[in-house]
């Protein structure tokens, strides 16, 4: 069970009685601090889930440079902490009570990622924890969950990160072959070693030529055969039992690229279909495009154009191994999972109490 974290930004706060008059309902945030990305959501609980009252998000590219060197740059650890430097100010601004703030595989793989974070604690306040790769695919797929199809059997989530890739496969009907990657809630995950960040580190970042794009397809699909194989995905995906979602910020950019909106906008982008044809085309095009094309479009920018096409054969690695034909955009994920958490575990410590 996860427990939430007490806000040791605000070691002098003025507890709120949960549900007394004239109150509002307890404050939650969330931040997933990735190789890439830096983010953060608070919101409170609603009849329907619950309502974001403020969030945050900015590239930050913490990871860079990790897989060659081992260990996070200077450069990366001052831009990590101005973003958590506003994070921590809207967390105190929203007067927030409860939080859970975490970090991925940037932390877990440098070998000065334990410094880094006590220079963020000392610096901002917070105080991030390091989850596992089966903590991460848990999250992400319980912030998922809520757009699954109910006439598939199976679902296959995954989340295409900077440092490191989740893959997961909810199977009602099966115990997923073996305990070693099956999590709690009976899903099998695998955690693949690489993402936008360190594959753009070794295979380019500017225009690809079809062969290195083929070359890093097929990195991929290796690390996804004995998964697919182990947990029979291909036989749910030929039989029209599977379905796929997408939670990342390659899927949300190409649907983005796919709509051709002016701007970027979640509220058209969560929950969409994205079919593979479309996939395979824009990939392709986008491949061909110097970051300089890519970066004037406004849904990938300048942050994402030198990453997004090793986004784009991820992607098309999994759309070839399961084609089944569209997958289900999700724009939320771990941070949702997070809040989720954080909120059950409020309720119940609140009905305990009523009952005692």
């Amino acid at each position: 069970m996860v427990a939430y974290v007490k806000p040791r930004w605000r070691r002098d706060v003025e507890r709120k009685p949960e549900g007394g008059r004239g109150r509002h309902a307890l404050t939650f945030a969330a931040i997933d601090l990735g190789t890439n990305n830096c983010r953060l959501l608070v919101a409170r609980p609603s009849e329907d889930g619950f309502r974001v009252i403020d969030a945050f998000s900015r590239i930050v590219r913490l990871g860079e440079g990790v897989s060659e060197t081992g260990a996070l740059t200077a450069a990366a650890m001052d831009r990590t902490i101005d973003a958590l430097r506003v994070c921590a100010a809207k967390m105190r601004r929203r007067r927030v009570d409860r939080a859970r703030l975490v970090a991925t595989d940037a932390c877990r793989r440098a070998i000065n990622g334990t410094e880094f974070l006590d220079r963020v604690a000392a610096e901002t306040g917070l105080h991030l924890e390091v989850i596992s790769t089966e903590e991460e695919a848990r999250l992400a797929l319980r912030g998922c969950a809520p757009l699954f199809a109910s006439d598939k059997r199976r679902a296959l989530v995954f989340d295409i990160g900077g440092g490191s890739t989740e893959v997961m496969v909810l199977d009602t009907d099966s115990d997923c072959g073996a305990s070693k990657g099956k999590s709690s809630d009976g899903s099998c995950w695998i955690s693949l070693p690489f993402g936008v960040v360190s594959l753009s580190e070794r295979y380019g970042r500017d225009v690809m030529s079809r062969e290195s794009y083929a070359a890093m397809m097929e990195d991929v699909d290796k690390r996804l055969a004995p998964f697919c194989a182990r947990n029979g995905i291909a036989g749910s995906a030929r039989d029209g039992e599977l379905q796929m979602l997408g939670a990342s910020g390659t899927v949300t950019t190409l649907t983005g690229v796919h709509l051709d909106l002016p701007r970027y906008d979640r509220s058209q982008v969560d929950g969409a279909y994205l079919g593979f044809n479309s996939i395979s085309k824009i990939s392709d095009r986008l491949r061909t495009m110097c970051c300089e094309e890519r970066a004037s479009h406004p849904c990938i920018g300048s942050d994402r154009a030198d990453l997004v096409v090793a986004g784009c054969a991820i992607l098309e690695a999994m759309c070839r191994r399961w084609p089944v034909g569209q997958l289900r955009v999700a724009d939320r994920g771990l941070r949702e999972g997070i809040l989720l958490d954080l909120m059950v575990a409020a309720a119940q410590g609140a009905q305990r109490r009523a009952q005692a």
